[in-house]
């Protein structure tokens, strides 16, 4: 749910042309083809986030824990798939502010994941 939010984010900063005015080419389609991969790293660092929460006595501070988790998949993304991709280190291909928009994409799948979890798995 975490990746579907931060999806969701980034598809409407593009339309909205946010990313645009800020000189970072990032206005993705919403497509199953963009959406499954986001969705399945999303969970996969989920995986990440699942020990910082799954004993009884850590059940606390569920969107901080998503916060604090949230920079490693945006190094991971910035600093291996950007490049990997060809589209520089860092992304900044993509636009001087790219890392930026990034950071705020994974931020926001660290509160979502953090949100929806405490919502779906409770106390």
């Amino acid at each position: 749910m975490g990746a579907l939010l931060a999806s969701l984010g980034l598809w409407i900063a593009g339309q909205w042309g946010i990313t645009a005015a800020a000189g970072v080419r990032l206005a993705p389609e919403w497509s199953f083809h963009w959406l499954y991969p986001r969705l399945l790293h999303g969970g996969l660092w989920g995986l990440l986030y699942y020990p910082t929460v799954a004993s009884p006595r850590r059940r606390r501070h569920w969107i901080r824990k998503g916060l604090w988790i949230a920079p490693l998949p945006c190094a991971y993304t910035l600093l291996h798939a950007y490049p990997k991709d060809g589209l520089g280190l860092l992304g900044l291909s993509l636009g001087n502010l790219t890392p930026f928009f990034i950071l705020l994409v994974w931020l926001l799948w660290g509160m979502g994941t953090g949100f929806f979890t405490r919502l779906f798995w409770g106390r």
